[in-house]
């Protein structure tokens, strides 16, 4: 069986964990974890990076920095994972859901505006599979109603947008190192700070609501509980495996997208031929080629292409149920049609996607692929 995805080690991860093992302080907070944070300051500019044990606590802190409370409304797609939502539900939020695109499952930064209240308080825009969002609009939306916007970039690291670094343009920003992530640390997230008021609040609630990160600094003689928070750091066995593979950044992102681009040259042909559809990538964004893609006509057709696949040993698999259809949330919705949300849920496809994956499997696959459609 071609798997979906292959967690990708790059031979260092063990010797780091040894090293920060027998380092003396294991807890987090560390050598590892701050070297991983300064590469990310260095690489991208981000003004203050903090790691976290998944993307998720990385947008539950960004919910607390906003001081987001009952009632307050924050705009996002529907065509996302859960924890998008969850974050700020868990504040007290109500989600208002914005449909996607026709061109890509990024939000619909046309629909935007008319979804917005006095209530009001953020606006999510989530980086599908590392392309960008349009944010110069949704930042002109932001400044004209004094909005915060939270970049969901759980897929988008190393992804630009008008060649600034997605995660480096809204006032915060998560990022995700899961394992089916370009790089990973098994579990593992990051928030990234680009608005300077929140730097100092958003370490004390990263270190569960004290000032701790000033007492290990020597700036105060003892620590104190000062606001809310919670375990949000990782330990430094996290970080030293994150270390290793952020050694290798450059490498593993130039073997995605060779392999990305074998898949997209490939298959147009079955675009032309009005059978599939391929990614979509603006130009003001880049590739970071997290997984690739295809577009069917619709559910029923992805269900026997998976089927036809599956019997050939290879596993693709469909991708997020719209937030708004989930037994959770549908009876809090306005009742609007989202219709490119929907269409997504319904029609696409996630194709094997990973760094150790050979061009004779991508033939595979393809020929596969190809043999459905004729």
């Amino acid at each position: 069986m071609i798997p979906f995805n292959k967690p990708y080690l790059t031979g260092k991860e063990a010797h780091y964990i040894y090293q920060a093992v027998y380092s003396g302080k294991i807890s987090g907070n560390g050598i590892y974890t701050k070297e991983c944070q300064k590469f990310f300051e260095n690489r991208y500019n981000f003004k203050k990076c903090l790691l976290t044990t998944s993307c998720t606590d990385a947008l539950e802190m960004a919910a607390i920095l906003i001081d987001i409370k009952e009632g307050d409304e924050v705009i996002m797609p529907s065509y996302t994972f859960v924890s998008t939502a969850n974050a700020f539900v868990l504040r007290g939020a109500k989600i208002v859901f914005c449909d996607s695109g026709d061109i890509n499952p990024n939000i619909d930064v046309n629909k935007i505006e008319s979804l917005i209240t006095p209530k009001t308080k953020a606006i999510i825009p989530v980086h599908y599979v590392g392309i960008a969002c349009d944010m110069d609009k949704i930042m002109e939306l932001a400044d004209k109603y004094k909005l915060f916007v939270i970049e969901d970039a759980a897929q988008a690291i190393d992804s630009y947008y008008k060649n600034r670094p997605l995660g480096g343009i809204g006032h915060l920003a998560a990022f995700s190192f899961h394992e089916t992530k370009n790089i990973i640390s098994g579990e593992g997230g990051m928030l990234v700070i680009n608005d300077e008021r929140f730097i100092d609040r958003a370490e004390i609630i990263w270190e569960k609501g004290t000032n701790r990160s000033a007492f290990w600094r020597g700036e105060i003689d003892k620590y104190e509980w000062i606001d809310i928070g919670s375990s949000f750091l990782p330990s430094e066995i996290v970080s030293a495996f994150l270390y290793a593979q952020i050694e290798n950044i450059d490498k593993i992102q130039k073997k995605r997208k060779s392999l990305w681009n074998y898949y997209f040259d490939n298959l147009k042909f079955l675009e032309k031929k009005f059978k599939i559809k391929l990614p979509n990538i603006p130009e003001y964004s880049t590739n970071n080629a997290h997984l690739f893609y295809i577009i069917c006509k619709d559910s029923n057709e992805r269900v026997e292409l998976i089927s036809h696949l599956k019997k050939n040993d290879i596993n693709a698999i469909s991708h997020y149920i719209s937030l708004h259809r989930s037994p959770y949330y549908k009876g809090k919705h306005d009742g609007r049609e989202l219709f490119y949300s929907d269409f997504y849920t319904d029609s696409l496809l996630r194709l094997p996607m990973y760094y150790e994956l050979t061009y004779d499997q991508q033939d595979k696959i393809i020929f596969t692929i190809k043999s459905f459609y004729n």
